[in-house]
């Protein structure tokens, strides 16, 4: 006799999806807790990024000051590979640096160097050069330059001294930098005099 009954399907275990149910809510913790550290992660890592330039900001303008007091020009020591003062330094040069500030007043920058190249570099707080020239740019072994204020200059021309016309005159708006006098040595027998060029060079108050 042939049983006219049907099948039974498969019908799963009050067990089996209880189990199953709790799987998906542990994979879907698990799923929100990895979304949920890589979201801090991506925070964390832009926030780095953001305060590198700020971090960066200090650093050269910082580091200038443990060579000497402001406003006067600080000669370097020589470059010696592996202890170079700052980077980049040229070692067939010898270098004097000078910080300032602009609240206190403008800059005036003097030197004289008698060497076949010499060059100065203006830099703000970042390290970013601001201005720049050389001997042959300047057309002359002397340098004369004053560096001020958009604000500073328009007072100044009330009563300009007599000089300005001479002067390499340098508007900026940062009002805290240092600059970097560079002096090629042409012999190592010429160290001694070049360094003492670079010591005398001026960076002081107008006036």
């Amino acid at each position: 006799m042939i049983s006219s009954r049907l099948p039974r399907p498969n019908t799963p275990q009050p067990g089996f999806a209880r189990f199953r149910g709790a799987r998906r809510g542990v994979s879907g913790k698990l799923i929100v807790g990895l979304l949920a550290v890589l979201s801090l992660a991506a925070v964390v890592h832009i926030l780095v990024v953001l305060t590198i330039p700020q971090n960066a900001t200090h650093s050269a303008y910082s580091n200038a000051a443990r060579f000497g007091p402001d406003r006067a020009f600080n000669l370097l020591p020589d470059v010696v590979p592996g202890a170079e003062p700052l980077p980049g330094l040229d070692p067939a040069m010898k270098h004097a640096l000078c910080r300032y500030q602009l609240d206190d007043g403008p800059v005036l920058f003097t030197a004289s160097i008698p060497v076949p190249f010499w060059s100065m570099g203006l830099f703000n707080t970042r390290g970013d050069t601001v201005y720049s020239l050389n001997n042959r740019t300047a057309g002359s072994e002397t340098l004369s330059m004053l560096v001020l204020t958009t604000e500073q200059l328009s007072i100044l021309r009330e009563n300009p001294p007599e000089n300005l016309d001479e002067l390499i005159v340098i508007e900026t708006e940062d009002t805290e930098g240092f600059a970097l006098l560079r002096a090629y040595v042409p012999h190592p027998s010429e160290a001694k005099q070049v360094g003492k060029a670079l010591q005398t060079a001026s960076c002081g108050l107008l006036g």
